[in-house]
């Protein structure tokens, strides 16, 4: 198999290159798609005859390749530079929303194939107690309450709490609120830039009684969520963690796994090492190892699968699934093929019995 192919693009693509389908499909023809890892290239006289192959296994001297270039790439710039993106981290993404706007990003219905927890009709998994009681269960030796009394912050009432770090303009979001039918519902969304904040609310399928956006920084460990901790049933990260600074990570993570429930699930796609993304970046945007900076300013962490487990694990989650996604991307009308690494992760608050 070939070296992957860098093909032409600009800093924008390179902060959306997720697969996601169009915003006018419905969640009939969403759960048509199959999961990734079942459309496999078996013949590569094939190659175009769809859009994406999943599973694509890279030979002996492609990963050599790939490895070769990033480290040929991977002087880090100076202490001071690098202080600046971080400082200034806030403003690169506000600037990156105000450019964009929504004009530019999908939703993405593919996260209910991928993620079925944030489809209609989900209870749950830790839903063993009935209406007017309050169980109680035992997490690292702590006795916890499954319900909480705290009927102040937006969502109290709610039965099933999702919340996404990263919600940009509301790609995830949206689709959540559109499909799943469940009354008891409640969505939170979250992001770094006040401008994509300000767009979600601006969106006419904004409903306050069902969601709630707000800003926040993901990588501020003391900063406050609008919920209590042990309140979330889920937590979604898409292309998000990698924007962290390495060393932000694990407090980060720490911090949200707090916010779960016993038994409440973090579903994350990420980057993952060798991705196109990152080998096609050039001498001078390396910060440190395998973490860049984009020539909008906004930066890019790129995984491995035990990276993202030691985090995960350190953090008291219990892995459900941690696996790569290696992607032959297709543009048929150029004829271009694209290699893409993701990671797909999830991890539950584990749950004890009394």
């Amino acid at each position: 198999m070939a070296v992957p192919a860098v093909a032409a693009g600009s800093s924008s693509v390179e902060n959306m290159p997720e697969t996601a389908s169009g915003p006018t499909e419905d969640f009939t023809e969403a759960q048509k798609r199959p999961q990734f890892g079942t459309r496999f290239l078996t013949d590569p006289r094939q190659v175009f005859q769809h859009n994406a192959w999943d599973n694509v296994e890279w030979s002996a001297e492609q990963e050599a390749a790939a490895q070769k270039k990033v480290l040929e790439n991977g002087q880090p710039l100076p202490a001071e530079k690098q202080e600046e993106f971080d400082s200034r981290a806030n403003e690169y993404w506000n600037d990156f929303y105000t450019i964009h706007e929504n004009r530019f990003f999908k939703d993405r219905h593919w996260l209910f194939t991928e993620f079925p927890e944030l489809a209609p009709q989900q209870k749950a998994p830790h839903d063993h107690e009935e209406e007017g009681t309050a169980v109680q269960y035992r997490l690292n030796g702590e006795d916890v309450p499954s319900s909480h009394v705290d009927t102040t912050f937006p969502g109290a009432s709610a039965s099933y709490r999702i919340l996404e770090v990263g919600c940009g303009v509301g790609n995830t979001v949206f689709p959540i609120l559109k499909t799943n039918n469940d009354p008891g519902l409640f969505v939170y969304g979250c992001d770094f830039s006040s401008t994509a904040v300000d767009l979600v609310k601006s969106n006419p399928d904004y409903d306050s009684s069902r969601c709630h956006a707000f800003v926040h920084d993901m990588s501020d460990a003391s900063a406050e969520y609008p919920m209590p901790d042990r309140s979330l049933d889920v937590i979604v990260l898409i292309f998000v963690l990698s924007a962290l600074h390495p060393q932000k990570m694990q407090n980060s993570i720490n911090r949200l796994a707090r916010l779960l429930k016993p038994g409440g699930v973090l579903l994350l796609r990420d980057y993952g090492r060798y991705d196109m993304a990152q080998l096609r970046f050039k001498k001078g945007r390396c910060l440190s190892e395998n973490f860049y900076v984009r020539g909008d300013g906004t930066r890019v962490y790129f995984f491995t699968q035990d990276e993202l487990h030691d985090l995960f694990s350190s953090a008291g989650l219990q892995k459900v699934q941690n696996m790569v996604d290696r992607r032959l991307q297709v543009n048929r009308g150029k004829q271009l093929t694209m290699y893409r690494v993701w990671l797909q992760c999830k991890y539950r608050k584990v749950l004890a019995p009394p």
